[in-house]
């Protein structure tokens, strides 16, 4: 329920801040005094676009902030969905900056706009002239008839699913795309995939096979430089074998007489050990050199194959060859395993479709039950309005589209008078036939759907006498369940609020101004009897005014 709006530098509004109740609200004024502009700032704090022309004064900020009392809506779940601290009394503060820049705040934390006008579905409705053209719209009718059949959580359940199917299509989509594209490059991926395994590729050979071949091709080299070492190691006369033989012979007849001594001994016995060792190496060595000219040519064509390989796929190494025969590996996998996962998505899908095809027709049953209730009571309705002969043809028509609310299609259509043609509700309906199957409309939703506040912005358009009595009775009747509060230019409906509410205009200094002010008792009669006779009263029109308000 909305219980305090108040409004600062916005369009003729200096400052203003208003309580409101619960029960019916009454809200008059002349024409022009300012009535749209209320509307507009409330529109702004619940998520309305803005920009500086909603600014009274460009040098200051406008602020707009409403109070309501959210205690009994079942709210809590919503506001830790988008992570707001939820309270009893909440309030939605909006700022416009002079600089254009806009702000929104919910009990003192920032939210984006998308935020608010969600929230503002759960708290207000606002309904004004130009809204009556949504009783064209599909979908509004469709919320009309599922409130009756009491669809909420089954289409909550139904549109979880429908999200779901839809994800899984456009994967199918994707699926079937990329198998469409890989099966042109699969013939060609799959010579490429199997020309390098073949191959037999190992990480580390090209190193191993270029060092061998460097090896081959300078055997001659090699073999005359061991031979050499060889008899620089073991010649009888200079060989260093032989020298360090002697040498350690010598240092063994003296190594008693110093310690000195014994430890060169040591370090001349480790290196002539060293020595042997080395000798039997480069003596293994020289053995095992032979010159294979079939070895030799045989890893040339290995190397050839390797950089024939590498500059066919433009690499430098066998690391990035295997890297390329894994990714030609999977695209390989992807077409041979392509058509069982796209069996397996068609699966899922069917499954979802399945379930969605079961709730769909629980939700169709159940809209076409309710549908004879909400003709009969609109009907009704509007045979008290003054529109005896309203009839409503609404039909509900199973279809095998997956819609976003179900698997129907619907018409909904009207005619005003005896022996009419039903036609579509903007053809065939006037204003003011619209503005009251707007009221029953909004009548029967408000006994079937939970909506703290509903705002009537002149729903009385084009009517008069006894069925603004009607249509002031309904809004009462309305009144016991949830905050109204109309904007309204009869007498008949001004009278029948439990509150009453004046927008004005008066001039200060030159400068226009609007303001709005609850009225007393004796208020609501002068104001009543000018809604009544003008600006200047009679005693008969104050007598009817009291009359009304009693």
């Amino acid at each position: 329920m909305l219980s305090q709006l108040s409004i600062n530098n916005y369009a003729l509004i200096n400052h203003l801040s208003i309580d409101f109740s619960n029960g019916l609200s009454i809200i008059t004024g002349e024409t022009g005094a300012g009535k749209s502009i209320l509307l507009g700032a409330l529109g702004l704090v619940l998520g309305n676009r803005a920009d500086l022309s909603s600014l009274k004064d460009t040098s200051q900020k406008c602020i707009v902030e409403a109070k309501l009392a959210i205690t009994n809506y079942n709210l809590q779940d919503f506001f830790e969905e988008v992570d707001l601290d939820y309270e009893a009394e909440t309030i939605i503060r909006r700022e416009i900056l002079p600089s254009g820049k806009s702000r929104a705040f919910v009990n003192d934390t920032p939210v984006t706009l998308s935020v608010l006008n969600e929230l503002r579905t759960k708290l207000i409705d606002v309904h004004s002239q130009h809204q009556t053209m949504q009783l064209s719209d599909t979908s509004f009718q469709f919320a009309i008839i599922d409130a009756l059949a009491q669809n909420q959580e089954k289409i909550a359940s139904y549109k979880s699913g429908f999200t779901q199917l839809n994800v899984l299509k456009k994967q199918l989509e994707v699926l079937e795309t990329q198998q469409k594209e890989a099966n042109q490059q699969y013939d060609y991926n799959l010579h490429l995939f199997t020309e390098l395994e073949k191959a037999n590729i190992k990480k580390e050979e090209q190193d191993e096979l270029e060092e061998k071949l460097e090896k081959l091709n300078n055997i001659e080299h090699i073999k005359l430089n061991l031979s050499e070492a060889l008899e620089i190691s073991i010649n009888e006369e200079i060989g260093i074998q032989n020298l360090l033989y002697s040498l350690e012979t010598k240092l063994t007849k003296i190594a008693p007489f110093s310690k000195e001594y014994q430890e060169v001994l040591a370090r001349i016995t480790s290196v002539k050990i060293e020595v042997d060792d080395i000798v039997t190496e480069l003596e293994n060595a020289n053995e095992t050199v032979e010159f294979h000219p079939n070895e030799a040519e045989e890893i040339n064509d290995r190397l050839q194959v390797l950089y024939n390989l590498q500059k066919k796929h433009y690499v430098n190494s066998n690391e990035e060859l295997l890297a390329v025969l894994e990714q030609l590996s999977e695209k390989v996998r992807q077409v041979e395993s392509a058509e069982e996962e796209i069996e397996n998505k068609k699966k899922e899908i069917h499954a979802v479709a399945e379930k969605l095809d079961n709730i769909a027709h629980l939700i169709s049953n159940a809209r076409k039950k309710a549908i004879p209730h909400l003709t009969k009571e609109l009907q009704n309705l509007l045979a008290d309005l003054g529109m005896q002969n309203a009839r409503f043809s609404i039909k509900v028509k199973p279809t095998i589209i997956y819609f976003s609310n179900g698997k129907d299609e619907l018409e909904f259509l009207f005619a005003a008078n005896k022996g009419g043609n039903f036609g579509e509700l903007k053809k065939v309906a006037s204003g003011g036939e619209l503005s009251r199957i707007m009221l029953s409309v909004k009548k029967v939703l408000s006994e079937n759907t939970q909506l703290p506040t509903i705002i009537f912005d002149e729903i009385d358009t084009g009517v008069s006498g006894e069925v603004s009595n009607k249509i002031a009775a309904i809004m009462q009747n309305m009144s016991k369940n949830m905050q109204v509060i109309a904007i309204t230019h009869l007498p008949q409906i001004a009278a029948k609020g439990n509150s009453h509410y004046k927008v004005y205009k008066e001039e200060v200094k030159g400068v226009t101004t609007t303001n709005l002010k609850q009225l007393t008792t004796e208020e609501r009669v002068v104001e009543i009897a000018e809604m009544l006779s003008g600006k200047n009263i009679s005693d008969s029109a104050l007598i009817h005014a009291k009359e009304l308000l009693n």
